[in-house]
């Protein structure tokens, strides 16, 4: 049956002959192109060759580069034989065919690949071997040879350049793992070719500006002269296939060197600022050679790419030639920055607003540059950098594109001056020509964009007012915006004194019942929402509790007070309580108290019941108005009538009362922040504990946390509370049989098994602010997701981990995710409230760290240090930076590849780790400053191992600043052990001290 079988192509290919259907013709083998030596010149020939052109060189020279096998099964270098001659002369062939067109074969080709190719070039074009290039003389070279060298440079110098751009690593997926090894070795060959490159770059400059003195004709190989070469083997450079070549005029060669030239020097700029000028010479040439030239088949260049440049170098070397008129607007404002004429750049944008003749971009980079000179320090810029947004925002506007943030922060904190200068902006930006219907639509948005954001009434009436704001609008939008604003500005200061004219409004019939609405909706004094309620039912008689949507009382209490059947003490109460919950909301205290006290006296007179929930609502009231101070930085207890009232609170039984859950929860917080434990562990009564969840929780974080200190067998209350923060964060699982017969499991969410939805549990915990409270209920969640996530070698840490259970019963019930979150939650709330607690700091850092977000992780490791050490002028403490936390400092330095910085660590830990040390000094990527570090090593081997690797890479300087740190005197290995532990102590607070300028 084997035998007899066709393989796939055969069937495909008698498929395709036998049905007459089409087909897409197969690719053409490599090999293919040895045994026909016709083959390559018909298949370039053709318009869409399969494989393209850069594809049969990766393959014949893939081929030609395959490592051998003798017969002792020993890898040899590839064997020079005939077959591999040839590969590599079509490979040559294609590049010819080419035209060798640097762009397109750095396109599509590796750099190790490249190299192997322009080598061979080298070699057929008999080019002397073992000489410099720089010491060959080109105008006595045959034609083809001398362009062999002048192609190969221009590729080096090309790449130095491209290399040096940033490019996104691609990360391999699942199916590409087993090719890591050969994307490795691919790293490493391009990594040591750029190095050979970079070395010799200024020898391949030369080479290229001696190019440029050459005034004759070049001539490069083609197909046919590789034919030539290969015919006669034992030829030299002097043969005709030297003059053969293709033809190439001294000016296009020229023009594309002066392109290349100008690249490379305008990236040697930011070292040594003199390359700037003769980027800016090369780049003139280019383009004046470039003007001059009919066609430019070998020249490639970007044109847009030479005008950026040039445009940059002019810049840069402040360079205006009057004669050039190109891109005026360009140097216009380049001239006027180097002439600090700020007020002429202002008005340049201003008018370049009319005629939008700079790109945004340009603008915004011109904006920026002022905004680094006020971060270095000149802060008499901040105005023009405040003015330049506006010119861009209202540039933007007028394009209908979106506002930028910074202008958005600006509108923040606005002033009148600042207002009037968009205003005059946005007037000279329309001009005095008639604008375009679209511009004035933009503007007419921008100006109501600009009153929505703006605060302040009398802003916003030198706006609604201004001549523009008339023109632009039509006069129903601008009253119907008016109207929106005059309404949001009462509703955003409801806690301030209401409009003067709204007082002036005499009570009596002549006063619509809307003006009185709005009166209502803007007042706070109680006895004056009890006139203009009066007066209201004297007029009208419906519900006014219902004239503002946004008042809202408790759902608990609402059918009680809508009950009440005087309709007008309906409408008292319920707007006395719902303005009161809104003054607390924004911390507005006294009138809360006020709206309260009076609701009280009134419902007092008719209503047991009323009168009680108003007593429990004020309660609430102080409560939170006290913790609010706390929370603001008092630390004033609560007088013990306040401590008496929540405890009669929490012990209250009045039948058929609507008690607000929230009551009884800011209660038990309260208790706990004031550290009310004996109350809550000894004295709640037990059918409180039963029936109230957040009683129960607090008994048992108050129980917890006074056995903390107690001898480790005080365990059983922590287990109890673990036991009840399991079930919160657990599910109900179901058992259910599938289609197949098998029983699986159905996890239900939102059916919690614990005495609080987790929801509730979190919200509960937002309350709390007491420190060992917090650090309880962190040290229970971290174990809890360590037993969840079961990672023993990335566990997070915390204080008091031993006093929780270590393992669980029901693991499959918990929602880990739940977990997860209410870790991240808890420990980012608790640095809320103290963002110097060194342990909330460890844990939080160990958190970023096992989710692999090491920079963060790093950032919080050093502020742990930093606040227990007076930002690192003490030494930090052994249990905070323990060997565990230096080696995680040590992982996340060395994930970011700062593998200087990893060295420098590898020195804190008890026992050096001088293999961690070693394999980090030999990283050549590193992304840390190196050997500005060098002075933070005091430990000589580190140090001696450092001079060894520069010495063996040839880093002479280096190995200099290496060689200056180990001789310094109170390094001195026989120094006496305490001027070397001084000397080991004043580098590491220099060292962390630097680190955390570099992270925070």
């Amino acid at each position: 049956m084997e035998e007899g079988r066709m393989s796939v192509e055969t069937v495909d290919r008698v498929a395709a002959v036998t049905t007459g259907r089409p087909s897409t013709p197969l690719q053409t083998s490599w090999f293919e192109f040895l045994l026909d030596g016709s083959l390559l010149e018909n298949h370039l020939q053709k318009s869409y060759p399969d494989p393209t052109p850069v594809q049969l060189i990766i393959q014949f020279l893939e081929q030609a580069s395959k490592p051998s096998v003798n017969e002792q099964n020993q890898v040899q270098p590839p064997a020079d034989n005939r077959r591999n001659r040839t590969l590599k002369l079509l490979a040559l062939k294609v590049a010819a065919h080419m035209k060798w067109d640097l762009d397109a074969l750095e396109k599509g080709l590796t750099i190790p690949v490249l190299n192997m190719l322009l080598n061979e070039l080298l070699c057929v074009s008999k080019v002397p071997p073992g000489v410099k290039h720089v010491d060959l003389d080109l105008s006595t070279l045959p034609p083809t040879t001398a362009m062999a060298v002048i192609i190969y440079n221009r590729w080096a110098i090309r790449t130095i350049v491209l290399s040096s751009f940033p490019e996104k690593q691609t990360k391999p997926g699942p199916h590409q793992m087993n090719m890591l090894s050969i994307v490795q070795q691919e790293k490493e060959m391009t990594e040591n070719i750029l190095t050979v490159l970079k070395e010799q770059a200024t020898d391949s400059i030369s080479v290229l500006e001696g190019a440029l003195q050459l005034k004759k004709d070049f001539y490069v190989h083609t197909l046919r002269t590789l034919d030539l070469l290969a015919a006669d083997a034992a030829a030299n450079g002097e043969t005709e296939s030297s003059t053969a070549g293709l033809r190439i005029s001294a000016d296009e060669l020229h023009c594309q060197v002066n392109y290349d030239l100008g690249g490379i020097f305008f990236q040697q700029g930011c070292t040594d600022q003199t390359a700037y000028e003769k980027a800016r010479d090369h780049f003139r040439q280019t383009k004046e050679l470039f003007t001059k030239l009919d066609s430019t088949v070998h020249v490639h260049l970007d044109e847009k790419r030479l005008a950026g440049y040039w445009n940059a170098c002019k810049a840069l070397t402040e360079d205006c030639d009057p004669s050039d008129t190109q891109n005026t607007p360009y140097n216009q404002i380049n001239s006027l920055i180097r002439a600090h004429n700020h007020q002429a750049v202002i008005e340049a944008f201003i008018k370049d607003n009319m005629c939008r003749s700079l790109p945004n971009n340009f603008r915004r980079s011109v904006l920026r540059e002022f905004l680094y000179k006020v971060q270095q320090g000149e802060s008499s810029l901040d105005e023009v950098c405040y003015k330049l947004c506006v010119c861009n925002a209202v540039r933007d506007a007028l394009e209908g594109e979106v506002l930028s943030v910074r202008f958005h922060q600006l509108l923040l904190k606005p002033s009148k001056k600042m207002v009037d200068f968009i205003l005059e902006v946005c007037t000279l930006s329309l001009g005095k020509d008639r604008p375009s219907e679209s511009s004035r639509r933009n503007m007419a948005t921008f100006m109501k964009t600009l009153c929505e954001t703006l605060q302040e009434l009398p802003l916003l009436t030198g706006v609604s007012s201004h001549k523009l704001f008339v023109e632009l609008l039509k006069e129903e939008d601008r009253k119907v915006l008016v109207e929106q604003l005059r309404k949001r500005s009462a509703t955003i200061n409801l806690s301030a004194k209401p409009l003067p004219s709204f007082y002036d409004i005499p009570a009596s019939s002549s006063v619509s019942i809307g003006q009185l609405e709005q009166q209502l909706i803007l007042s706070l004094e109680p006895r004056r929402i009890r006139q203009i309620l009066i007066e209201l039912h004297g007029m009208a008689e419906r519900p006014f509790w219902r004239v503002n949507s946004k008042w809202e009382v408790p759902k608990d209490y609402i059918n009680v007070i809508l009950g009440i059947k005087d309709n007008l003490t309906k409408d008292l109460v319920y707007i006395f309580m719902a303005k009161g919950l809104h003054c607390i909301s924004i911390k507005d205290f006294p009138h809360a108290r006020q709206l309260y006290s009076t609701c009280l006296e009134l419902v007092t007179e008719f209503s047991p019941k009323l009168r009680q929930v108003m007593l429990n609502e004020m309660l609430l009231l102080e409560v939170r108005a006290h913790e609010t101070m706390a929370a603001e930085g008092s630390k004033e207890r609560p007088p013990s009538d306040l401590v008496s009232r929540v405890r009669g609170y929490l012990e209250m039984r009045i039948h058929d009362l609507p008690l607000r859950q929230v009551v009884g929860e800011e209660c038990v917080a309260f208790m706990l922040n004031w550290r009310e434990n004996d109350y809550l562990t000894l004295q709640v009564p037990p059918s409180l504990v039963m029936n109230n969840p957040y009683i129960k929780i607090g008994q048992l974080l108050a129980s917890t946390c006074k056995e903390l200190p107690g001898p480790k067998e005080c365990r059983r209350t922590a287990k109890e509370l673990w036991d009840v923060v399991v079930q919160i964060c657990s599910m109900s699982v179901q058992h259910k049989r599938n289609n197949d017969g098998r029983v699986g499991l159905i996890k239900q969410r939102e059916s919690s098994m614990g005495i609080l939805q987790r929801s509730k549990f979190i919200t509960f915990i937002k309350k709390l602010r007491e420190p060992l409270v917090l650090t309880t209920l962190i040290s229970l969640f971290v174990r809890f997701h360590s037993i969840v996530r079961d990672d023993i070698v990335n566990e997070v840490t915390a204080e008091h981990l031993t006093i929780w259970p270590s393992t669980l019963l029901n693991i499959q019930a918990v929602d880990v995710e739940a977990v997860a979150v209410t870790v991240k939650e808890l420990v980012s709330y608790a640095l809320t409230l103290n963002p110097n607690n060194q342990s909330w700091l460890i844990t939080q850092a160990d958190i970023y760290f096992v989710t692999n977000q090491y920079s963060a992780a790093l950032n919080l490791y050093l502020q742990a240090g930093a606040v227990c050490s007076d930002f690192f002028t003490k030494t930090v403490a052994p249990d905070v930076y323990s060997d565990q936390v230096l080696k995680r400092m040590i992982k996340c330095c060395s994930m970011m590849n700062c593998h200087t910085q990893v060295a420098v660590l590898c020195q804190f830990l008890r026992e050096v780790d001088y293999m961690t040390a070693f394999k980090a000094l030999q990283e050549q990527n590193s992304h840390d400053a190196m050997d500005s570090f060098y002075d933070y090593i005091w430990d000589v081997t580190i140090l001696e191992y450092l001079t060894h690797i520069h010495h063996k890479r040839g880093e002479t300087e280096k190995r200099q600043i290496a060689i200056k740190a180990i001789g310094q005197t109170e390094l001195n290995t026989s120094n006496p052990e305490e001027v070397l532990l001084l000397a080991a102590q004043k580098r590491k607070k220099r060292f962390l001290q630097a680190m955390a300028k570099l992270y925070f």
